[in-house]
């Protein structure tokens, strides 16, 4: 944690280092172009001397910008404050594109309606060629400050300076043929300053509009092209039933995602826990030092059974289930069930507490499109009694038979028998290898209910345990 501070505080000290130097080397060239400008006439190193002095309001920008952005969150920006070198540069786009209205406003007085002399003497010449090794020089220094610390700020002061490279060559190109029209003696050549003027502006409008696209679309929060649907691919670790919602944004250099998993509702709290750091080492494998969040959501009752669905509804509302059928009929879904409440209810409680859960399972379950329940007591000690002899024996055999008839793998124990009426109720214990998973257990513990229903019409409620041997060998 301490050596991260330590790399972060070099990372911004670095920052800010670039960014002055660029400062200086703009006070440089704006002074020797202004003055270079005014004692030759040009227009086209005035231009520039123009667009010098608005990198110099951009390189002082960018410096104040990267030294607020580099302070840490606090609890009015939580967030930190990145986004203050995207308003940065979006000034500089502003700034820019106001020069080039004037540029172009100028050079068209001077090729229609004004005659100005531009002397293309030697210093003309060799003020913009200074120019161009200080602007490479530059331009070089921060980009590569810029995709070292992805500094958007720094990105967009590499950019105006670079586009001073190829605007002193327009101009220096439009000197040249000044200098032409004076040996060829042809009159046109001399309005090559005021045309040159006019591809600086157009080069300058380029750039500053391609900065200011991408500055709104960071301003905006919005994310290149493929990068969600890439974190949507890689949050599908283990464990993972759905991926409800990603979100991704930058502020500055540093990237934020958060993520919503949906995952079984009926996993444990540390396997839940596993889910959201394995998502979360997977996000950062594509956006390395993203700050990540991962949220773990319970899935929905309509990402399990229908038959899990109506028992979970049940047990939330105090109810017990058995008889459930459900048939398709004219294109909707019938639903029948019996309803276990307590016996000490009264009719009137008993069906306020059905209604409840009926309501509840439309709306969970808005396939289903007419429910038809019936109310049964559950039972208690007074009405209830043991089983005879006989139903223990008759059960008995019939479990132990079992295996060989249906091929499960099931060594039945604590066997419970009793009756209600003229219902067979009964309970067991059902040990199955460790290795076995909770959706074999589930699917074997369902053959043998159904198995001990063809063999036993009368049998009512079945309560299967299940639970892994000791993993000792006979």
């Amino acid at each position: 944690m301490i050596e991260d501070s330590i790399l972060l505080h070099d990372a911004e000290r670095d920052k800010q280092r670039v960014a002055l130097s660029s400062v200086l080397a703009a006070v440089f060239l704006t002074g020797m172009k202004l003055f270079i400008g005014l004692v030759t006439g040009s227009l086209g190193i005035l231009a520039e001397a123009a667009h010098s002095g608005l990198d110099l309001m951009a390189a002082i920008m960018t410096y104040f910008a990267v030294r607020l952005s580099g302070r840490p969150a606090d609890q009015f920006h939580t967030y930190g404050y990145g986004k203050v070198e995207n308003l940065s540069a979006l000034f500089e786009t502003l700034l820019l594109l106001l020069t080039c209205v004037w540029i172009i406003y100028e050079a068209v007085l001077r090729l229609f309606y004004k005659s100005v002399e531009v002397e293309a003497s030697l210093w003309a010449f060799l003020v913009m060629l200074v120019s161009i090794g200080v602007d490479l020089g530059r331009s070089r220094a921060l980009a590569r400050a810029a995709r070292l610390y992805d500094s958007q700020a720094l990105e967009a002061d590499a950019l105006h300076f670079s586009t001073d490279i190829w605007s002193s060559s327009v101009v220096i190109a439009g000197l040249l043929l000044v200098r032409m029209a004076g040996w060829l003696e042809v009159g046109w050549l001399a309005k090559a300053d005021a045309v040159a003027a006019m591809g600086v502006a157009v080069i300058v409008a380029y750039v500053s509009l391609r900065l200011g696209r991408r500055t709104l679309s960071a301003l905006v929060d919005a994310v290149p092209a493929g990068v969600r649907d890439e974190v949507v691919r890689a949050v599908r670790v283990p464990g993972v039933l759905e991926v409800k919602r990603v979100r991704v944004r930058k502020s500055g250099p540093q990237i934020f995602s958060d993520v919503t998993l949906v995952v079984g509702s009926g996993i444990s709290f540390e396997a839940a826990h596993e889910v959201s750091s394995n998502a979360e080492k997977a996000v950062h494998r594509i956006l390395p030092g993203a700050d990540v969040i991962v949220y773990v959501v319970p899935d929905r009752f309509e990402d399990r059974g229908l038959l899990d669905t109506i028992r979970s509804l049940a047990a939330k509302h105090a109810l017990g289930t058995h008889g459930v059928r459900i048939y398709d009929e004219g294109g909707g879904r019938l639903l029948e069930l019996h309803l276990e409440v307590s016996d000490l209810l009264t009719l009137e409680e008993a069906h306020a507490q059905a209604s409840a859960f009926e309501e509840e399972l439309r709306q969970t379950l808005p396939e289903i499109d007419q429910v038809v329940t019936h109310i049964e007591p559950t039972g208690d000690s007074t009405a209830t009694r043991q089983a005879t002899l006989a139903d223990e024996i008759r059960v008995l055999q019939i479990l132990e038979g079992m295996p060989a008839e249906i091929g499960v793998v099931c060594q039945p124990h604590d066997l419970r028998v009793h009756r209600v009426g003229g219902e067979l109720l009964l309970s067991f214990h059902c040990t199955m290898g460790q290795a076995v998973s909770i959706a074999s257990a589930h699917s074997i513990t369902e053959q043998v209910e159904r198995y001990l229903r063809t063999r036993m019409p009368e049998l009512g409620r079945v309560v299967i345990h299940t639970e892994p041997d000791d993993g000792e060998t006979t």
